[in-house]
């Protein structure tokens, strides 16, 4: 399996990119997504980002501004919480790619590579 890596910045095309293959056919990891789901409503995280940080989820998943306020300019908050979200993360992309390994080829879009 050839596994190509989509990575770069806000507004670079990471997304065209991802779709020009997607509608080729070959099957595209996109780890925002990933941490969408995981952080979204009913998302395996949302206890333990609470449990870390009260008051930064509900129901209907993280609330981005109350999680900002928490770790942005502060260094061992977001590393904490990067301890929490990363290792999901990996476990998301190892299972895409076990589910996909007869495939010749896959895309992991992570902007974060």
């Amino acid at each position: 399996m050839i596994v190509i890596g989509l990575t770069g910045s806000i507004g670079m095309g990471k997304s065209a990119v991802a779709g020009m293959f997607r509608s080729l056919g070959v099957p595209v990891f996109d780890a925002d997504a990933a941490v969408h789901r995981l952080q979204g409503p009913g998302g395996r995280l949302l206890p333990a980002i609470e449990a870390l940080f009260p008051g930064t989820t509900s129901a209907a998943g993280i609330d981005r501004a109350a999680i900002g306020k928490a770790v942005f300019d502060n260094a061992p908050a977001l590393a904490a919480l990067e301890r929490i979200v990363h290792p999901a993360v990996a476990e998301e992309r190892r299972s895409f790619l076990r589910r996909h390994r007869s495939r010749p080829i896959v895309v992991l879009d992570i902007p974060l590579l």
